[in-house]
């Protein structure tokens, strides 16, 4: 190897070794790099080959062996190679672990040691397994630059105190890998095992699909079963790749054994291939030599295809860094920087707050409203919308109205509508608008503390402290602001309610209200009319059917009567109707041309000489038009008078009989209640309600109420639509915008204050950390690319 290195002097001298500085500079960060370097994945499955196909490129034992699993964390091998010592006594090759800086292993026996040291560590003495790489330099004359990452051994089944799952977590950690399109892939298989079924290819296959960064490895060439040969595989022809395969031959385990040195085992390799003539042809196929050369040329090949990528990435994401890190800051340890950071995050707050009010924000939200926005929204979508569609007489029915008027009344008859009760239900309906004008201002409020936390910045979020005593005094604030903006706006509600001014011009007025409603219930009249009979003309018929039936005491209505001298020929008409049923008759007024038949008493009956001849009936007395019904009313000749046990006089007419008594003061009807009958009233009800049905002139008056009650509370809506969002704009709204800088400045710029409020999130300081560390790789990382030469197509070929 060494002469092979030395008479290709150019390979890999330029760009592997910056690589390498750049994995260096990445891996001494704490939290990683997203920059995904140009590096060779070692696959392959148990036993395959895999530590001696790496001690062969290294050309020393330094890897832990065992029948088990050895390789349990990733090992990051970077071969550095280094020119021949000047003196003797100088090292010639040795290794350098990235967790111990500063320290130099000679005994490449010590470095076996520190693997499987670091190895128990981290994962324990079990066969556990993580992935957490342990990175490893060795320079050496002998070796050509490559890097290389040995992963743990694909495995099948579980053994001794391994998980369950460990088939599954070494899979995720190879693909973890190998599936960068920055990585080289190493597929390790033996010779002595059908190629098809290998892990390694199987595995590589899923992230390369196409085979382009694929190189195979066929180990254990020398013990293949006599007669067959690897020429095949080598060629690619069973399953091609397109960076092709190398053949080896590596330590048996009686050369382990035997201590058998790697340069040895690379002459007994040397003799295999010359003694086999088959190899012969595929000498570039072949050796451990050969797998470092084309490593070597594969790897810085593929540096020079992603270099360009790989400053872009390297510029890009120190661009990310630089303005993720301006956004938390800089600390300040002075008194007067302290004051200026907090004066500045009290200034970016106020103005945040004014501009989200006035919709002046320099990042404008696309997905929903937000600010003024909102605030107008309530206003005149939420609030005015709400007092339009309410009906100040949907709470109220016509008999609660006409039972106000009623009360309103009191005793007297009413003769025109009450001015009391449209005032006693406009209050009410008028009280009714105070809830949605308070809740308007308690949305305006909770609108106002959201956009508070919208302002934010992220400066303030650096500072949970400030951030408290912010809040807190923003909360302060809007609360003091609320408490007037709820007390104007009931003043707005009582002022309404306090003086109702019915001369206001837009006020309809009680005249035209009644004429409006009189016009509508002369309609409504007319309208009923020609749906029903004449009261008149039933109350007629009544009283024929009445007479014609023979009902005790009954006299036809419109009874008339010759005056008794006759003299003047004067006819009177007495009105006995039907509460004459029950004895008792209508008045018949006496003048100077004649005598009225007297009201009969109970008792008393008219005598068929006050009445004349006969009684007719009225000449515009309608007659029934049955014809079971055409009999004569009676006349008074019919009465029979009879004298009565007790001194006086029965008349008798028809069927029922009356009584006169003239030694008594009172007679009593026959045809009435028996002399023990008492008339009784009922209780009245504890809660009396007004009837059912209205007269003419209660009906006007519900209507003209009603009417009222809308035209002014059509007055106060708009009034209050007007003069709420003005309320809330002036005492909440401007207030809080106007006031809130000032406030700031008198409760939280304090020098007492600053050290507290200015101290910063834990996670805060720590992201500061890391970004501080990323850039500081990344402006290293920026100063080794620089040292490429400009013009990569002068580099070796």
């Amino acid at each position: 190897m060494a002469e092979d290195s030395n008479a290709n002097p150019g390979f890999g001298q330029s760009l592997i070794p910056v690589i390498n500085k750049l994995q260096d500079i990445f891996a001494q960060l704490r939290s990683g790099s997203t920059i995904d370097l140009p590096q060779v994945a070692v696959v392959g499955s148990q036993s395959s080959g895999k530590s001696s196909v790496l001690e062969a490129l290294v050309g020393r034992d330094f890897l832990p062996r065992g029948s088990d699993i050895c390789t349990r964390r990733p090992l990051v091998l970077q071969l550095v190679q280094v020119p021949q010592p000047a003196e003797e006594w100088e090292y010639v090759e040795w290794g350098e672990f990235l967790h111990l800086p500063g320290r130099t292993f000679t005994d490449f026996s010590a470095i076996e040691g520190e693997i499987q040291a670091e190895t128990e560590r981290e994962v324990g003495v079990n066969m556990d397994i993580s992935d957490k790489p342990i990175r490893l330099k060795i320079f050496s004359p002998y070796v050509l630059n490559i890097t290389l990452v040995d992963l743990p051994g694909i495995t099948k089944v579980p053994v001794g105190d391994q998980p369950a799952d460990i088939e599954a977590r070494i899979r995720t950690m190879v693909m973890s890998y190998i599936t960068n399109p920055s990585c080289i892939i190493l597929a390790v298989s033996p010779a002595n095992s059908d190629l098809a079924n290998s892990d390694a290819l199987q595995i590589a296959r899923i992230a390369d699909i196409d085979g382009s960064r694929t190189i195979g490895v066929i180990t254990k060439l020398d013990i293949m079963d006599r007669g067959t040969d690897a020429s095949n595989l080598l060629l690619g022809n069973v399953i091609p790749l397109r960076l092709g395969y190398i053949g080896v031959v590596n330590r048996s385990q009686e050369d382990i054994i035997a201590n058998k040195s790697i340069r040895d085992a690379l002459v007994s390799e040397e003799n295999f291939f010359r003694s086999c003539q088959v190899y012969h042809s595929l000498s570039e196929h072949c050796g451990i030599p050969q797998l470092a050369k084309k490593l070597n040329q594969v790897l810085e090949k593929h540096i020079r295809q992603l270099l360009p990528y790989l400053k872009a990435r390297i510029y890009a994401q120190m661009t990310s860094v630089k303005k993720e890190l301006s956004s938390y800051g800089e600390i300040t340890e002075s008194e007067t920087g302290r004051g200026a950071l907090v004066l500045n995050i009290l200034k970016k707050f106020s103005d945040a707050f004014k501009s989200g009010i006035e919709g002046k924000n320099e990042e404008i939200l696309t997905s929903e409203l937000a600010g003024g926005a909102r605030i107008h929204y309530i206003f005149q979508s939420l609030f005015v919308k709400r007092l339009d569609d309410v009906d100040p007489c949907d709470d109220m029915t016509d008999k609660d109205i006409q039972t106000a008027i009623q009360n309103a009344i009191g005793l007297r008859s009413a003769l025109f509508v009450p001015e009391v009760p449209f005032q006693v239900l406009l209050r009410r309906q008028i009280a009714r608008l105070l809830d949605p004008s308070l809740q308007c201002v308690h949305f305006i409020y909770e609108d106002l503390v959201k956009l508070a936390h919208r302002c934010e910045t992220s400066d303030l979020l650096r500072f949970p402290v400030l951030q408290r005593c912010l809040e807190e005094v923003v909360g302060s604030l809007l609360r003091e602001c609320l408490v007037p903006t709820e007390t104007m706006v009931r003043y707005l509600i009582e002022m309404e309610m306090d003086y109702i001014n019915t001369s206001h011009p837009s006020f309809i007025g009680g005249s035209k209200a009644m004429a409006v409603v009189a016009q509508q219930q002369q309609k409504r009249s007319l309208e009923a009319d020609c749906d029903r009979v004449p009261v008149i003309d039933k109350f007629q018929k009544s009283r024929h059917i009445l007479a014609r039936a023979g009902a005790p005491g009954f006299v036809a209505n419109n009874v008339i009567r010759q005056d008794k001298s006759g003299a003047n020929g004067n006819t009177y008409y007495g009105n006995c109707g039907i509460s004459s049923i029950f004895g008792i008759a209508d008045s018949i007024a006496s003048g100077d041309h004649g005598e009225f038949i007297p009201s009969a008493k109970c008792g008393e009956f008219i005598p068929p000489s006050e009445c004349g001849e006969s009684i007719p009936s009225s000449d515009h007395e309608e007659s029934i038009s049955s014809a079971d019904h055409e009999e004569p009313i009676p006349s008074v000749d019919h009465w029979e008078s009879t004298p009565s046990a007790n001194g006086g006089e029965s008349f008798a007419f028809g069927n029922g009989s009356f009584v006169t008594n003239e030694n008594s003061d009172h007679a009593h009807n026959v045809g009435c209640l028996h002399d023990s009958s008492m008339i009784q009233l009922k209780e009245p009800p504890a809660v009396l309600s007004s009837s059912e049905a209205q007269s003419e002139l209660v009906g006007i008056g519900v209507g003209v109420t009603k009417m009222l009650l809308r035209s002014y509370y059509d007055i106060v809506r708009k009034n209050i639509q007007d003069k709420v969002p003005k309320a809330i704009m002036h005492f909440l709204v401007n207030r809080a915008k106007r006031e809130l800088y000032s406030v700031f400045i008198k409760n939280l710029y304090r020098e007492d204050l600053f050290a507290e409020m200015l101290e910063e999130r834990e996670d805060i300081a720590s992201r500061r950390k890391q970004c501080n560390e990323l850039l500081l790789a990344l402006q290293q990382a920026v100063r080794t690319l620089e040292e490429l030469p400009l013009d990569l197509d002068s580099l070796s070929k």
